[in-house]
């Protein structure tokens, strides 16, 4: 357990950068972003009660295509906020000087936040949101891990747009690439989301419950046994 944890907050601290670094290139919202702009602006809440809502309705979908939501699910949802805040805060991460550099920056953020999605979703004590949902994906329609990504990146971008948020050159080559890259990464790692098993919270808090609850086995020494 203590593996699985180490592996999930691992994962969300990497994916907390990636988002950073994709937001620090400074060259348009990530997909998801330009969504959830775009859709406060029509139903009149601020930012982030708007990304807590449709976080919660992309966890309500995966669940109903049958994905388990488990504790990372919501550690997902909380941490990765308090990570960007800390980045943020602390001013970790620097704009680049040129356009070059930021597309360069961007990149190589989508590409951390691909090796993120590997780690926690590997622990298997349940994925983001959107993790969540591409495998979901990924497991209906039977189609490469990548294409499912791009499909919801795209989505998510082209209802953003008509709802009025804003798109820029980054916006684009986040949602194109996000996919080739989370394919591309596992495949190399040889790693099949599909066939990882998350646990919901109650599987979860049943496991830690019964491993406290059991003594640990009397051992013998040999030399007290008599032939």
């Amino acid at each position: 357990m203590i593996k699985k944890l180490a592996r999930l907050c691992l994962g969300i601290l990497l994916f907390s950068i990636g988002i950073m670094m994709t937001v620090k290139a400074q060259i348009g919202y990530a997909p998801w972003d330009t969504f959830h702009y775009g859709l406060s602006t029509h139903i009149g809440l601020s930012y982030g009660v708007t990304a807590i809502l449709v976080g919660a309705v992309t966890v309500a979908i995966a669940l109903i295509l049958g994905e388990q939501i488990g504790i990372g699910t919501l550690l997902n949802m909380t941490l990765i906020g308090i990570f960007c805040d800390l980045i943020i805060k602390y001013n970790l991460i620097k704009t680049p000087s040129s356009f070059t550099l930021s597309v360069l920056m961007l990149i190589l953020g989508l590409v951390i936040m691909s090796f993120a999605s590997f780690f926690y979703i590997s622990a298997g004590l349940g994925a983001g949101p959107r993790d969540s949902l591409m495998v979901a994906l990924n497991k209906k329609l039977n189609l490469p891990i990548g294409i499912c990504r791009n499909i919801i990146e795209i989505s998510v971008l082209l209802t953003g747009w008509l709802l009025g948020g804003a798109v820029g050159v980054g916006t684009l080559l986040s949602a194109i690439l996000m996919g080739l890259i989370v394919q591309v990464n596992f495949k190399w790692l040889k790693f099949d989301a599909k066939s990882v098993r998350q646990e919901n919270i109650a599987e979860t808090l049943r496991f830690k419950k019964i491993s406290s609850s059991v003594e640990p086995p009397i051992k013998i020494k040999s030399s007290s046994i008599t032939p």
